[in-house]
């Protein structure tokens, strides 16, 4: 699978990507999470250090991958990929390090040219933690026009199911047909009955909901990994959300 994470701003992207693809390293997949924010840190919630994680180089603005272009799937990740602790290759496809660098729609063109390619030769799904807001959709060609479903990641709060909406009309306009949609940080039956009130006033699907667990909020501001025997009903939710991806076309469409 190709798997988008999307949503507004401080939904937990990042943090969610990182368990989902662990737990699909779990089940034995072989898995590559591409970290598109201009200011990467989805290595650390993989177990890389800060170093490791600054150090690694992003993919070529204007690298262009598989028929079209002069580098395979292979050697793009043989170059660009590094392997975490947690058994997850990762690429970095976007950094800004300098105030007036200029836009990053290279960076964009470049995930987008490597979704377009057959990576089942070199892993069994990839996940893309997007960038905050939707104008990866709004991009010419659309950054993730190539994922096969998307994870709609959602706080209990209007603007965030609001963003889904708006990103689900986007993803329709781009050929995407599958999303999943993921509450998180919920805190208690009322905010879930709150979240649940909003996604349907908004026809926004809400199939999977991570509680808030202080566990995993402790691990976020030490920036480690969350331990795999650690917040069980964490790792509840995100098996749920598996589980949901890993089910047929007809079940994971939205109309």
């Amino acid at each position: 699978m190709k798997i988008g994470i999307v949503g507004k701003g401080g939904v937990g992207k990042t943090t969610t990507s990182s368990l989902l693809a662990r737990a699909l390293v779990a089940r034995g997949r072989r898995v590559l999470a591409v970290d598109t924010d201009s200011n990467p840190n989805l290595g650390l919630s993989l177990g890389l250090s800060p170093d490791a994680t600054e150090s690694l180089q992003p993919i070529p603005r204007s690298m262009v991958v598989g028929r079209r272009g002069d580098m395979t799937v292979a050697e793009l990740m043989n170059d660009f990929a590094v392997l975490t602790p947690e058994g997850v290759s990762l690429m970095s496809a976007l950094r800004v390090n300098e105030a007036g660098a200029g836009c990053t729609c290279g960076g964009h063109a470049s995930v987008r040219s490597l979704l377009g390619e057959a990576l089942h030769s070199e892993t069994d799904d990839t996940i893309i933690d997007m960038e905050a807001g939707i104008e990866h959709l709004s991009r010419a060609g659309g950054t993730l026009a190539h994922a096969d479903v998307l994870v709609l990641m959602m706080e209990p709060s209007r603007k965030a199911i609001i963003t889904a909406q708006r990103t689900i009309g986007l993803a329709k306009e781009l050929g995407i047909a599958r999303w999943v949609g993921v509450g998180n940080r919920v805190e208690d039956d009322d905010a879930r009955q709150a979240l649940e009130e909003m996604c349907a006033e908004h026809d926004v699907p809400l199939d999977v909901v991570i509680p808030t667990d202080s566990t995993l909020a402790a691990a976020d501001r030490r920036g480690i990994p969350l331990e795999m025997v650690a917040a069980p009903d964490v790792w509840a939710a995100i098996e749920t959300l598996v589980d949901r991806l890993d089910v047929g076309a007809a079940d994971l469409t939205h109309s």
